[in-house]
């Protein structure tokens, strides 16, 4: 019993073996748990310095963030026409001649018998109590072109009216076109007059209109409007359709006038206050803050104030005497005592109208060269240009001419006092001259050139003789035809007339290429050679602003808080100072006056770049620095560009006109505007109308940009002997030569050489390149210089575009007078 107590079961073969876990090469938590013993590593205290959250706390902190945003969206867009937010503010575009705003407006408004209706000078108000809400129409005037634009640049929905017979016309199209590039707010589109069509042929129509337009709104649905019931989907879309963002308004304060009065000065009889009443939109507005009217350029505030509401959502009923009934000529109340003051201007706080830097003309200063270095200047260049004589190794028997064609790599430069004897004898091995050093070396390299010979005979046959280059020039000028060069230059020009390289340039005669081409340079590589943006700057690089790093300073300052006087949705009096007397002379109550909040630093002149492309309608050539007419975000003003090609890298090629395919970069001194600005370009005609010429974006503010014009000097073959040849027509005399020697030269058929020497004085050459001239081959040289935009900014743009529209049948004759 004993033995069997002490007996232990064993298992068998067919035991269960669980596999253990496969941690790897790392280490399993478990077993870094049993290592530690509770000490905390140095990730999780560095983690714990940086703040790092979990992936759990990252994730909870990301859709608390959304949420966030999502409900100020939502509370954005319930704010609008409410009762503390502005009225939803809808433009009325008819897309046809033959469509009538007003009858679509009427219908409008009668659809609902509670609605409360008021007019505010050409501002209708509804306040609609089935939906809670208050809309606010717009109605541009008719072919206007500027008001349509100011009056989309606010809206909130766009309510485009098609006709029935054919959608839009040509200027529809074109409006369109341009609030595409402008900023497309919300839009609702509608037809009218669809009941006045025989049934069988009113489904048809309408499937029609839709096709057409879904050419631009291929996502929106074309309603009916002729029924109060159809008025009031309508309204019920406008007021609960998903709202567009426009961010360049969205980052600004602006205000569409609703009253606007003006108070001349006591001191001047040119100026006064503008006050102009409004609903704030966008951002609050600071009281201290600039303020641009289209047109007239920027003002400062002096205060603003708060009026009661003209069209509150709920209108309270109080009992007025009569005499605070009274009104003035503007429309605006006279019940002063129920008009609450905000803020009124700090000057230590203001910002400044100060739009340009007052150079000084002692800053910079440079001292001239003292005349001890210009007449050492000119000497070295005369030096250049002396005789030089050279001791080359040649067979016995060879003239000068020949010698001066034979490369030999021990050749020697001989100054003109050394003496005649001595280089008479440089081929004897006497050592016993005083000065015989050069001697020895020379005899020692000839030495060893007759071991290599390894005979006698070939010594025999080689000599060493004096070349004079100068020479060879007065012998080549000796049977040269000057007026049979000019003949034949005259024939390569008229030749390549319809075949003439963009930027190719005829060499003048009459003047020397080095002074006609002064301010050009060569560069070895376009892309890669170095070009110092801070050389030789024009006089007006010292009147303009310019950021250590504007893509910073932009985000910066378009995310900045803004300290408000005014809060968006409240309805304000702005009190603009200093305002010419001329702009209310030259206002129109029927057309829309919109106010912008500038940012900071947002009236300093600096140089603007566009990114721009060329309409499809605009045929005409549009040449650079030629007068433009910019409408970049708020602002409109007139200037000459000058046009670059859109690539990276630190130099830009100059373009000479407006590209018909592609994006072209204009340059102008501007006032600075911070990204994202849409800009539209249009043409003034001789006639006073204007043409709608590109579309394109704001690209930055930078005035290092370097823009280069290159000119391209051709010349042509006349002697080709294997890599070497003789070029001629590419300058006419030696010391153009000689200046541009330097310079690579290439061929239009991909070979790459430079400038040896010159032969004779009118302008031939010897040139060295990698391959064998062709005969028909042509060889350019690139020069290049920087341009820089002329000071041409005007503020007082055109207040009314009067766009001309080119018609099918136009462009067909354009086309045709083209082709022949």
């Amino acid at each position: 019993m004993a033995a069997d107590s002490d007996h232990h079961h064993r298992p068998g073969s067919f035991k269960q073996k669980n596999k253990t876990h496969k941690t790897g090469r790392h280490r399993s938590k478990g077993e870094i748990d049993r290592e530690v013993k509770g000490r905390v590593g140095v990730k999780m205290i560095t983690k714990k310095m940086k703040r790092e959250l979990k992936k759990a706390a990252r994730r909870n902190k990301a859709k608390q963030s959304m949420m966030k945003k999502r409900e100020e969206v939502i509370m954005k867009k319930r704010n609008i026409g409410s009762a503390s937010g502005a009225p939803h503010l809808v433009v009325i575009l008819p897309l046809s001649a033959d469509v009538d705003p007003d009858k679509v407006r009427q219908q409008l408004l009668s659809s609902d018998e509670s609605a409360v209706v008021s007019e505010n000078n050409n501002i209708t108000n509804v306040v609609v109590p089935r939906f809670k809400t208050r809309i606010s129409f717009l109605t541009p005037p008719s072919g206007n072109l500027t008001a349509i634009l100011e009056a989309a640049k606010v809206a909130d929905t766009l309510l485009c009216v098609l006709s029935p017979d054919g959608g839009w016309d040509s200027f529809g199209d074109l409006c369109l076109t341009c609030i595409f590039a402008q900023g497309l707010p919300a839009t609702v589109h509608v037809v009218q007059g669809l009941d006045e069509l025989p049934t069988k042929k009113q489904v048809e129509a309408k499937k029609n209109l839709q096709k057409i337009l879904e050419k631009r709104f291929p996502d929106k649905k074309l309603q009916t409007l002729d029924t109060n019931a159809e008025g009031m989907l309508v309204i019920r879309q406008i007021t609960n359709q998903k709202l567009r963002e426009i961010k360049y308004r969205n980052h600004r304060s602006y205000l569409l006038a609703r009253h606007v009065a003006f108070e001349s000065n006591e001191d001047s009889t040119v100026a006064g206050t503008l006050k102009v009443s409004g609903f704030i939109r966008g951002n609050g507005m600071s009281v201290n803050g600039l303020v641009h009217l289209p047109g007239y350029g920027d003002f400062q505030l002096s205060q603003i104030d708060l009026p009661p509401d003209p069209c509150p959502l709920n209108p309270r009923v109080k009992k007025q005497k009569k005499d605070s009934m009274q009104t003035d000529d503007n429309g605006m109340d006279a019940m002063e005592e129920d008009i609450k003051l905000l803020g009124r201007a700090d000057p230590a706080r203001q910002e400044s109208l100060q739009a340009e830097v007052i150079p000084d003309p002692m800053e910079g200063e440079q001292t001239w060269p003292t005349e001890e270095e210009l007449a050492e200047a000119e000497a070295l260049q005369k030096a250049a240009t002396e005789k030089k004589k050279i001791l080359k190794k040649v067979p016995k028997g060879t003239s000068e001419y020949q010698a001066a064609w034979i490369v030999d790599e021990d050749e020697r430069e001989i100054d003109d006092d050394d003496d005649d004897d001595n280089m008479a004898d440089h081929d004897s091995t006497d050592d016993s001259d005083e000065d015989g050093s050069d001697d020895e070396e020379f005899a020692a390299m000839e030495q060893s050139d007759e071991e290599g010979e390894g005979s006698d005979g070939d010594r025999a046959d080689m000599e060493t003789i004096t070349v004079t280059e100068v020479d060879d020039d007065e012998k080549y000028d000796e049977n040269l035809d000057l007026e049979e060069e000019r003949t034949m230059l005259e024939k390569y020009r008229s030749e390549r007339q319809h075949v003439m390289f963009p930027d190719e340039m005829d060499t003048p005669m009459d003047v020397a290429a080095r002074v006609r081409f002064q301010k050009y340079r060569g560069l070895k590589s376009f892309r890669t050679s170095p070009w110092d943006p801070k050389e030789n700057l024009p006089t007006d690089y010292a009147r303009i602003f310019q950021f250590q790093n504007f893509k910073t300073t932009s985000k910066r300052v378009v995310n900045q808080e803004v300290e408000e006087t005014a809060m968006a949705g409240w309805y304000v009096t702005l009190h603009i100072v200093n305002v010419p007397k001329v702009f209310m002379e030259n206002f129109d109550q029927e057309k829309p006056l919109v106010v912008f909040a500038l940012l900071q630093y947002e009236q300093k002149m600096s140089v603007l770049h566009f990114a721009l492309k060329k309409y499809h309608s605009c045929r005409e050539p549009i040449k650079s620095k030629e007068p433009l007419i910019f409408q970049v975000g708020c602002r409109r003003f007139s200037a000459g560009p000058i046009f670059s090609q859109h690539t990276v890298g630190n130099k830009h090629k100059n373009e000479r006109y407006l590209r018909k395919d592609g994006i072209t970069v204009a340059s102008v001194y501007a006032p600075i505007t911070f990204p994202p600005a849409s800009v539209l370009v249009f043409k003034e005609n001789l006639d006073g109308s204007h043409t709608f010429v590109a579309v394109g974006t704001l690209l930055g503010v930078e005035p290092n940009r370097i823009v280069c014009k290159r000119v391209v000097l051709s010349g042509h073959p006349y002697k080709i002997n294997k890599k070497k040849s003789v070029l001629r027509y590419m300058f006419f005399n030696r010391e153009d030569i000689l200046w541009f020697k330097p310079v690579e030269l290439y061929t239009k058929w991909g070979r790459r050489g430079h400038i040896k020497e010159p032969i004779g004085t009118h302008g031939h050459m010897k040139c060295v390149f990698d391959g064998q001239l062709k005969s028909q081959d042509t060889v350019l040289m690139n020069l290049y210089k920087r341009v820089y935009p002329k000071w041409t900014y005007d503020p007082y743009a055109p207040s009314d575009l009067q766009v001309k529209i080119q018609t099918q049948d136009d462009e067909d004759d354009h086309s045709d007078s083209e082709m022949q």
